[in-house]
């Protein structure tokens, strides 16, 4: 009996420690996959971080290569609306650069299609996988910005594509309240300004720069056999578009141009009338004005000689000129 009982307790010790082992198997199996599980969300944080700093630099790139003064505009302003200006920037050179680097225009509408989809997307929550729109899709997630202007950017951006001189200086106004200003809303809206005072300077602002950009370009376009002038005021001064093709100096040609840059410091003036009532908040949206400033001062002192070789130089006192501008919070 003594024996049948060990054989018996020998039998039910096996049996128990055949039974305890089977939850061992499970525990060890669970720990297996939590840790590969584990191992897997790790990658995938890690993949997300690379892609967003992929992002995040391409954008960076992007704007210091190809509008270095806005470049320099988005590294004063604060950090936490420093990302989504730079992405802001990024998404307005990838729809200006369109008009020179395609050679139909139906190949440019495709592009504008393109944005105007991958904003549709970004307000979905399913942005493209584009670097640019992957940042602006995180711009609009973090300060809300308004779809209209983004929309309205590319609207007026697809309209250029038609490639011709534009008609008169209001319709060069037009453009760039469309373009230029709507650009300062949404990096207004960065900074969390909502402000009926800033809107009219950021207005005012976006056509002076507009105006200016057309003028500092008119030597580039000139040498492609392009002008984009007003035709309303080439007209009035007997100033053809051969002669600004030629880089004539002419005093009928300064002409035009004097009266092109005047207007835009019209509207940098009328701008500054509301500095009184503009809060301190939204300055650093206006750093560009110094840009457009040194422009203006420049051109004067050649003697609205649009084609002189000081204007094709870069200026090189602007850091220290906006650094200063932000600090006096001032435009």
């Amino acid at each position: 009996m003594a024996v049948g009982v060990s054989v018996q307790h020998g039998l039910f010790s096996r049996k128990t420690s055949l039974i305890y082992s089977i939850p061992r198997k499970i525990a060890l199996n669970g720990v297996c996959i939590q840790r590969a599980a584990e191992i897997q969300t790790v990658r995938a944080s890690t993949n997300t971080a690379g892609e967003n700093q992929h992002s995040e630099k391409y954008c960076l790139n992007l704007v210091r290569s190809r509008d270095y003064e806005g470049f320099l505009s988005c590294l004063l302003l604060p950090e936490e609306a420093r990302r989504s200006s730079l992405a802001l920037r990024a998404f307005n050179v990838e729809l200006a650069q369109v008009k020179d680097s395609v050679s139909q225009k139906t190949i440019g509408l495709m592009r504008m299609q393109f944005w105007k989809t991958a904003i549709e997307e970004i307000y979905r929550d399913d942005p493209p996988n584009q670097p640019v729109s992957t940042e602006l899709w995180k711009a609009v997630k973090t300060h809300g910005l308004t779809k209209r202007w983004l929309m309205r950017i590319v609207t007026e951006r697809e309209k250029d594509l038609d490639d011709r001189a534009y008609r008169n200086l209001q319709e060069l106004e037009k453009y760039s309240e469309n373009t230029q200003s709507s650009l300062l809303y949404l990096l207004l809206e960065c900074l969390g300004v909502k402000n009926v005072h800033a809107d009219h300077a950021a207005s005012h602002i976006g056509k002076a720069q507009g105006i200016a950009t057309c003028l500092r370009a008119t030597p580039y376009n000139s040498s492609r056999r392009k002008v984009y002038l007003p035709m309303d005021i080439c007209m009035l001064h007997g100033a053809s578009q051969e002669d600004f093709i030629r880089g004539s100096r002419e005093k009928n040609v300064r002409d035009v141009v004097f009266d092109i840059a005047s207007q835009a410091h019209v509207h940098l003036e009328h701008a500054r009338s509301f500095s009184h009532n503009v809060p301190a908040a939204a300055t650093p949206a206006f750093l560009p004005t110094v840009v457009l400033e040194d422009y203006l001062q420049r051109v004067r002192k050649a003697d609205f000689d649009v084609f002189h070789k000081s204007l094709l130089n870069r200026n090189p006192l602007l850091p220290f000129q906006l650094y200063l501008r932000s600090w006096k919070k001032t435009y």
